[in-house]
Parts: C-alpha cells; structure tokens; sequence
C-alpha cells in the first residue's frame, strides 16, 4: 500500500536530506532501538537472555537463515 503523493515523498526526502550526517544517524539508532523494543515485546516470556537474544536476531535479521546453525 502506498497512500502518499510524490509531493510530500520529495518534502520529507528534503526535509531528511537537510539534515546532517550525524542527525540522520541518531534518527535511525533512535528508531531500530524502539523497534528491538517491540520484538522484545512480543517474544514469549520465560526465555533466559540468551533464548532472547537469539530470537531478537532471528526476528530483527530474517534474512540470515539459522536453520543449519546451532543457535537453538
């Protein structure tokens, strides 16, 4: 679904690209933290850290495939 014209695509692209270098960093470390606080969220409770850490990589990289590895 894309429900936003090309008018206001290019004045956010405007708007991110005035921005510094460093600025757009911490936007982006700012947003992958809130996301690894919703997969945390969501991971069923009772793991141990590692479990945790296992399945938020799982989760957050799916494109790495795990299936032939020995992280379960």
């Amino acid at each position: 679904m894309k429900d936003t014209t090309k008018e206001i695509e290019e004045k956010y692209r405007q708007m991110l690209m005035a921005k510094s270098g460093a600025e757009r960093m911490k936007m982006a470390s700012s947003m992958f933290e809130t996301a690894k606080k919703f997969v945390e969220a969501s991971l069923p409770e009772g793991l141990t850290e590692e479990e945790k850490r296992k399945a938020m990589i799982k989760r957050i990289y799916p494109e790495l495939n795990f299936a032939t590895d020995n992280t379960d």
